[in-house]
C-alpha cells in the first residue's frame, strides 16, 4: 500500500491476540507435505473417525498413495484436473492427497449438483477422472458422453463404516477400494511442485451467476492453513485435537479449515456426512470435540434443540461461525446459554478462504467480522470507480491483498482482470464485490454483499442461475429471484414470474422443474406468479423496487 494510504498503519495488528505474529513465511511446498509431515510424526494416531470406524494417518497416506499411482497409471499428471464429487467421508481425504501428490488439480463438486450442473462444471475444467458415489454414478454416467472425462471411480459411504461393506459394482465405472487394494506398491513419481501451481479449482458463480473457477495455489492453501493455525492456538499439542467436521469438503471453508489445517496439526476428524442436529449433538457428547467449525444455520438449528445443554457444549474449546454472516442475536443466545465463545470468520472462495477473523482473548466488536489475519492488507475503495481509498468509517468496496489470494479464474481472462487489480506498487489486490466499512482499529463490518447474491445455509445461491433454469419452462415469460430473510437458513430462494399470454402452469409444475435442474438450496422456497414485474424504461427488471414492494408485504409462505 503507498504511504499515502490510510490503511498503511495496518492499526489492527496493534488489536492481535498476544500469540498471532503479524508475519510470518510460508511453505514453498506442495500440500502433500501437509499429510507427509503428519504421517511420519503421528503415524497411528487416528486421523478420522467415520461411522464407528477409525483411519490412522498412516492408513490415509497409504491408501492415498495407492490411489495416486493408479491415477498415475491412467496418465494423470501434472495440471490434469480430477474432480471429487463427495459428501463428507475418508475418502475425500484420501481422494484430495491423490491428486496433489501428482501436481494434479482437484476440482470440488457439490454431490447435490443436478446432471446440468455437474456438466457445467466437468466441460468448463476439462476435468479427465470423476470420483463419485455409487449412488450418483448414473448422473456422472449419463452425461460422460459429452465431457472430457475418461473415467469414473465409485464408492459407498459403507465401505469406511465400522461394518465393512463390499465395495459397489457399478458397469461402466471402476471401484475405488479395487483400485487402492490391487495397487502393490505404487511408483510415484518424483515431482516438483511449486507453490505457484495450482492445487483446487473452487467453483463460484460470480455475480454474473456463470460458474467460474477460482484457481488456488499449493502456496494460497498452505498460507492459509498457517494463517489459520496462528490465529487460533497459543499453544497445542500434535494429535490432541478434535475436529468435529459437518460443513462439506467440496466448500472451500471445510476443505481448508476443516480437513488441511486439521491433518496438518494432527487432528482427529470426526466426520459427519449429512447435518442431523442429534447426529451432532451425540458427536460432541461422544467424541468431545476440541474445534467446531460450521455455518450459523447449524448453530441456529442447535439452540432450538429443546436439550442443547445436556451434550457438553460448553467442553467445546472453539466454536468458529463462517461462511455467511451470524446474526448478532445468535451470537449473543448462543454465548448466553452455552457460555462459550461463538467466533466468527470471513472469506471468499477466491482467498482459500479465510481473511478475517474474530480475536480469541483481545478486545472483539460484536456485529463485525473481526480483524484481518496475518500478512492480509486491507482497504475500501469508492464504489464508482475502484480506484480511491477511502478513510475508516467510509463505506466502499473491500479489497483484500495476502497469500491466500486466488491466482485467477480458470479460462476467464476478463473476469480475472475485473477482480484483480495491481497497485501502484505492483500489490495484487482482490475487489470482493463486498460493500463494508473499516473502523479505526481495523474491525471490518460487512454492509451488503455481493449485489443480488443469496447465501443459503452458507452456500451461494446467483439469482441469474435460478432464473436461467425458469426461462427454460415454455410458460415463463419474466423471472426475477430474490433472496428473502429466514430466520432458520439465513435466506431462502423466491421467484417471481410473469407467464406468456395464455400460458398456464402450477406452482407445483415449476418446482418440480426446478428440483429436476438445480440442487436442492437453489430450489425457490416459494414461487410467486404475478401479472406485472416493475420494469425500468428501457425493459429492465427493478429488482430493487421489487424486493421493496416484498419487504413491504412479506409472503406469509416462508416461514
Amino acid at each position: 500500500m503507498s504511504r499515502q494510504s490510510p490503511y498503511a498503519a495496518r492499526p489492527w495488528l496493534q488489536h492481535y491476540d498476544y500469540w498471532v505474529r503479524p508475519h510470518m513465511t510460508y511453505p514453498g511446498r506442495s500440500l502433500s507435505e501437509i499429510l507427509d509431515t503428519t504421517a511420519v510424526e503421528l503415524p497411528a494416531a487416528p486421523a478420522t473417525t467415520f461411522l464407528g470406524a477409525q483411519l490412522t494417518f498412516r492408513e490415509i497416506k497409504t491408501q492415498s498413495d495407492n490411489l495416486a499411482g493408479a491415477l498415475a497409471r491412467f496418465g494423470i499428471v501434472k495440471g490434469d484436473r480430477v474432480g471429487i464429487m463427495l459428501p463428507n467421508c475418508p475418502q475425500y481425504i484420501v481422494a484430495s492427497f491423490a491428486v496433489l501428490r501428482l501436481g494434479a488439480i482437484v476440482v470440488n463438486i457439490n454431490p447435490t449438483y443436478t446432471a446440468r450442473e455437474v456438466l457445467t462444471v466437468a466441460n468448463d475444467s476439462g476435468m479427465r477422472v470423476l470420483l463419485t458415489l455409487d449412488l450418483l454414478a448414473p448422473l456422472t454416467l449419463g452425461i460422460r458422453d459429452q465431457t472430457a472425462i475418461e473415467r469414473i471411480i465409485v464408492t459407498s459411504l459403507a465401505e469406511y463404516a465400522a461394518e465393512r461393506a463390499t465395495p459397489p459394482h457399478v458397469d461402466g465405472a471402476l471401484s475405488l477400494a479395487t483400485l487402492i487394494d490391487e495397487a502393490g506398491q505404487p511408483d510415484l513419481p518424483r515431482l516438483a511442485i511449486a507453490s505457484d501451481d495450482v492445487a483446487v479449482l473452487q467453483y463460484t458463480g460470480g455475480t454474473t451467476g456463470t460458474p467460474k473457477g477460482a484457481i488456488l495455489t499449493h502456496g494460497n492453501i498452505f498460507a492459509n492453513v498457517i494463517q489459520t493455525e496462528t490465529w487460533h492456538s497459543p499453544a497445542y499439542v500434535r494429535g490432541q485435537a478434535r475436529y468435529l467436521i459437518v460443513i462439506p469438503y467440496f466448500h472451500i471453508y471445510a476443505f481448508t479449515v476443516g480437513m488441511m489445517w486439521g491433518i496438518w496439526v494432527g487432528a482427529l476428524q470426526i466426520i459427519i456426512p449429512r447435518y442431523d442436529v442429534d447426529q451432532v449433538l451425540a458427536a460432541i457428547r461422544d467424541c468431545r470435540p476440541t474445534f467446531f467449525p460450521a455455518v450459523p444455520t447449524i448453530f441456529v438449528s442447535l439452540l432450538a434443540h429443546p436439550k442443547v445443554k445436556d451434550y457438553g457444549l460448553d467442553l467445546v474449546a472453539t466454536f468458529n461461525s463462517g461462511g455467511a454472516p451470524c446474526p448478532v442475536e445468535t451470537i449473543e443466545e448462543f454465548e448466553r446459554r452455552i457460555g462459550r465463545t461463538l467466533n466468527e470468520g470471513y472469506g471468499l472462495s477466491e482467498t482459500s478462504p479465510v481473511t478475517h477473523s474474530t480475536p480469541h482473548l483481545a478486545r472483539r466488536k460484536l456485529g463485525t467480522i473481526g480483524l484481518p489475519l496475518p500478512d492480509t492488507d486491507i482497504k475500501v475503495v469508492d464504489l464508482e470507480t475502484g480506484t480511491r481509498e477511502l478513510p475508516f468509517g467510509e463505506v466502499g468496496e473491500l479489497c483484500i491483498a495476502g497469500p491466500q489470494v486466488m491466482k485467477g479464474y480458470w479460462n476467464q481472462p476478463e473476469e480475472t482482470a475485473r477482480a484483480l487489480r495491481r497497485d501502484d506498487e505492483g500489490r495484487l489486490w482482490l475487489y470482493t464485490g463486498d460493500v463494508a466499512r473499516v473502523d479505526e482499529d481495523g474491525f471490518t463490518t460487512i454492509v451488503q454483499r455481493k449485489k443480488d447474491m443469496i447465501i443459503v445455509d452458507g452456500f451461494n445461491v446467483y439469482p441469474s442461475e435460478v432464473e436461467g433454469v425458469l426461462y427454460l419452462h415454455a410458460a415463463v415469460k419474466l423471472a426475477a429471484v430474490i433472496g428473502m430473510p429466514h430466520a432458520y437458513h439465513g435466506e431462502v430462494v423466491k421467484a417471481c414470474l410473469v407467464l406468456h399470454d395464455h400460458a398456464t402452469v402450477s406452482v407445483d409444475e415449476l418446482m418440480a422443474h426446478c428440483r429436476a435442474n438445480l440442487a436442492g438450496y437453489k430450489v425457490p422456497a416459494e414461487i410467486e406468479i404475478r401479472g406485472t414485474l416493475p420494469m425500468s424504461a428501457v425493459g429492465k427488471i427493478l429488482y430493487r423496487v421489487l424486493r421493496e414492494e416484498l419487504q413491504a408485504t412479506p409472503s406469509a409462505g416462508i416461514s
